[in-house]
């Protein structure tokens, strides 16, 4: 995990939710982007955007690409070690969804399409 050196795991979810349920009073768009690997994080993503009274679209980016997704991290992870390495990547626990949402392919798709996706999605939600 990339920190300033000491575990924010629960407390940097907290944070960044209190942040975006607060910031749709003042006008702004939040576009929440972070692992997010169990149904508990899930849930109190929409539980945020509820109590904000806002419209939530869940998007999960995978890289079906195995070796494509090694080089992704292996890039950041050689150039700064605080990054997760390969290795962290894949013993994550990261539970599958089991509720509708929007899956990206970022090995398949190219980003301009995925961006399309993303705004189609978003309209629609």
């Amino acid at each position: 995990m990339f920190t300033a050196g000491f575990a924010v795991e629960g407390v940097g979810y907290e944070v960044a939710q209190a942040v975006a349920v607060d910031n749709p009073s003042i006008g702004l768009t939040v576009i929440a982007d972070c692992v997010n690997p169990w149904p508990l994080t899930r849930e109190a993503w929409r539980e945020a955007a509820r109590h904000a009274g806002v419209r939530l679209l869940e998007v999960e980016f995978v890289c079906s690409d195995v070796d494509e997704h090694r080089r992704r991290v292996d890039a950041p992870h050689a150039a700064d070690p605080r990054w997760p390495s390969w290795r962290e990547v894949v013993v994550r626990d990261y539970r599958p969804w089991q509720r509708e949402h929007l899956a990206i392919d970022s090995a398949r798709l190219p980003v301009e399409s995925a961006a399309a996706q993303l705004v189609t999605a978003a309209r629609s939600t």
